[in-house]
């Protein structure tokens, strides 16, 4: 392959576009290398360690062309229109409503380009279920630990991708007390729908690893474990499916999001996506 980069132009630039629409980029497939594919290409190169130069040389040539191999290798691990529809008939939904959730959850996508299903682990959630465990947070905080785990909220910590891998791993290895790692398996949200491990219980699950193992094999396991939720989840009065199909975002996000949704103004996002996908 030729070394590319911003106003470049020929079939390598359209096959270097078809992989990043594959990987979940949003960019304009054509002969021409535009602003939108060099933004793209240097997210890619954040996101896997390269110099972020947006130059499509041979590294990044290799890493682009390796994660359309492992994003192909899953593909089956999709939900696809029929068991999103099935899902909303099964419920009394709208399928708006469903790929609204979906979307603001996660962006409709529940794996990354590994194969490993899409998280965010949170370091005040962590700190939560340690004391919940009989164990003191504040005697494992240091600067290493710092980043994972902390009493109040912050988006700070933050790395998204598989950097939030990275951080559980660090969280549930800060001990080798076997609570350690039921703690931070239960502080991270999983799948296409986000839905927190330390739900498992409530939602029927054995254990947190029943429920991570369930989240690794489809996006069904996604859509079911969502179903779950807003059937036995209550908030305000209500169960979260019945706020949901009368179109109070606001109480759904509230409720499905906690107290922070205003801030991340979930339910503007929410109705918004409904709307795209009711007219659509």
């Amino acid at each position: 392959m030729k070394t590319i980069r911003y106003r470049s132009r020929g079939e390598d630039v359209h096959y270097l576009e078809e992989i990043l629409t594959k990987l979940g980029y949003t960019v304009y497939v054509s002969n021409f290398f535009g602003k939108d594919t060099d933004l793209a290409v240097k997210d890619f190169q954040t996101k896997n360690g390269l110099v972020v130069d947006g130059i499509v040389g041979l590294k990044s040539w290799t890493k682009l062309i390796e994660a359309e191999r492992n994003a192909m290798a899953f593909a089956d691990k999709f939900l696809s229109e029929q068991d999103a529809k099935d899902f909303a008939d099964q419920f009394g939904l709208e399928l708006a409503m469903v790929k609204a959730v979906n979307e603001v959850e996660s962006r409709g996508k529940g794996f990354l380009v590994d194969g490993r299903p899409v998280i965010l682990f949170e370091g005040h959630i962590f700190w939560r279920e340690l004391e919940k465990r009989g164990i003191k947070p504040s005697d494992y905080v240091t600067d290493r630990t710092k980043d994972v785990l902390y009493k109040k909220w912050t988006r700070t910590h933050y790395r998204g991708g598989s950097g939030e891998f990275d951080r559980l791993e660090k969280a549930a290895g800060i001990s080798d007390l076997p609570a350690f790692h039921d703690a931070a398996y239960s502080s991270a949200s999983w799948g296409a729908f986000q839905i927190m491990g330390f739900h498992y219980e409530h939602l029927g699950y054995s254990s947190i690893d029943q429920f991570v193992s369930e989240m690794y094999e489809h996006e069904r396991e996604h859509l079911i474990a969502f179903g779950k939720f807003i059937q036995k989840t209550s908030f305000k009065g209500k169960k979260l499916i019945d706020w949901i199909k009368v179109k109070n975002w606001a109480k759904f996000a509230e409720g499905y999001n906690g107290p922070g949704y205003k801030k991340n103004k979930y339910d503007i996002k929410l109705r918004n996506a409904y709307n795209k996908y009711r007219n659509g």
